[in-house]
């Protein structure tokens, strides 16, 4: 017999209270035909690449504007140094 954790309530994890990541937008997922192959592909915001082919859009084909690197929270600041080590 399975039998429910215990703790938490709903909406709950063990008794900690779930809460939804805040960002700034949420992408949607959009589909559409690979231009090389012809393969139903989908992507985020109108972005796309054909895993059969290889085929990518242009990343200015997008439905919105992509997001700046100032907008990622793990932004170190300008002028900071790379945080991959391989980079040097």
């Amino acid at each position: 017999m399975i039998t429910p954790p215990t703790g938490g309530g709903a909406g709950e994890v063990h008794g900690a209270a779930l809460s939804a990541p805040d960002t700034g937008f949420t992408p949607d997922i959009t589909h559409a035909e690979c231009r090389k192959c012809g393969t139903r592909v989908a992507g985020l915001d109108g972005r796309y690449a054909c895993g059969v082919c290889g085929w990518t859009n242009d990343w200015s084909e997008g439905h919105r504007p992509l997001p700046r690197a100032e907008d990622d929270p793990d932004y170190p600041g300008p002028g900071a140094p790379a945080a991959n080590p391989l980079a040097h």
